[in-house]
């Protein structure tokens, strides 16, 4: 039996990492999808998580998320809309950013009384606002209030196998036994570190029966 030089081990070995950074085990495999459910949240500015929960205070990592680097922190605060509507206790997702953003479902949206967009996140301009409350603190936010326009993360690689391009549209079809359902026009958001997922709010999720689903594929 030949045995394998160097040379070839560590061309087989470099081909294996490359392999599972891609996610995928060679050109042309279907990447793994995965369909998150995107509760309530709320991102904030290092200033506002001072003035939220203290001077000098950090964001505390609780549990990660699908995408590298991002967390559910232990921090909470207080969304209060108008007319003292409130939602009394609202995760607070880090890394922090340059602009705070509240990202709610419809149903939120119309609890708190606020008429909120369907924004990209990061896209707050000309957005209502909404008041903060904090254990220190409270933060009065002019804008930032938004329902997160369902989308879809990938790398490269996955793009090039759907054939789309970051800022494109995508749809998603969910097969489920009592609730088969097509989302369309998903903003495709691509990064080399992204791994494959569409991000869909409660009421887009709970609609569609996400956690009975049999089967779910994303298609142009």
């Amino acid at each position: 039996m030949a045995s394998v030089t160097a040379t070839q081990r560590d061309l087989i070995e470099q081909l294996v990492r490359q392999a599972l950074k891609n996610g995928s085990t060679s050109p042309g495999t279907k990447p793994k999808l995965v369909v998150s459910i995107s509760a309530r949240h709320v991102h904030l500015t290092d200033d506002h998580v001072e003035k939220l929960f203290g001077k000098g205070q950090k964001l505390v990592p609780m549990k990660p998320l699908y995408q590298d680097g991002f967390y559910a922190a232990e921090q909470t605060v207080m969304i209060i809309g108008p007319r003292k509507r409130m939602l009394p206790s609202v995760r607070v997702l880090g890394p922090t950013r340059p602009h705070s953003q509240v990202e709610l479902a419809f149903t939120d949206s119309i609890s708190l009384g606020i008429d909120a967009p369907v924004r990209a996140s990061g896209k707050i301009s000309d957005t209502p606002g909404c008041v903060l409350v904090g254990p220190k603190g409270a933060v009065e936010l002019t804008e930032g209030v938004i329902r997160a326009e369902r989308h879809v993360h990938m790398n490269d690689q996955d793009a090039a196998y759907y054939g789309v391009q970051n800022g494109d549209r995508i749809n998603l079809r969910i097969h489920s036994a009592t609730c088969s359902t097509v989302y369309e026009e998903l903003l495709v958001r691509v990064d080399p570190a992204a791994k494959l997922e569409v991000h869909l709010d409660t009421d887009e999720g709970n609609a569609a029966q996400v956690d009975r689903a049999v089967k779910m594929e994303l298609f142009k």
